[in-house]
């Protein structure tokens, strides 16, 4: 199960699991972020590659326009998963 939920601040809720099975909404949802915003990772269990590649087209996407998402709140497997495949590099981290 996935949910992606937007706060009245903008904030970007993320929880359950982010994989390939719930990257096509997933997608349309980033697809919708114009300004720089905030993710919150605090309830997100998992992350597929999948995942990083909707998260990663919307940061490319984003800093084209001179915006970008700043990423919060990761538990420690999922910040890893970012540091292996450098996206510690790419995104602001928290």
């Amino acid at each position: 199960m996935f949910e992606l939920t937007i706060t009245e601040d903008g904030q970007i809720h993320l929880s359950g699991r982010l994989d390939a099975s719930q990257a096509e909404s997933a997608k349309k949802e980033f697809d919708k972020v114009t300004l720089s915003a905030v993710v919150n990772f605090k309830d997100l269990d998992y992350i597929s590659s999948a995942g990083l590649g909707i998260l990663f087209a919307a940061q490319k996407r984003l800093k084209d326009a001179g915006q970008g998402l700043k990423l919060i709140n990761m538990n420690q497997h999922i910040r890893d998963v970012f540091r292996y495949a450098r996206f510690d590099l790419i995104f602001e981290i928290e």
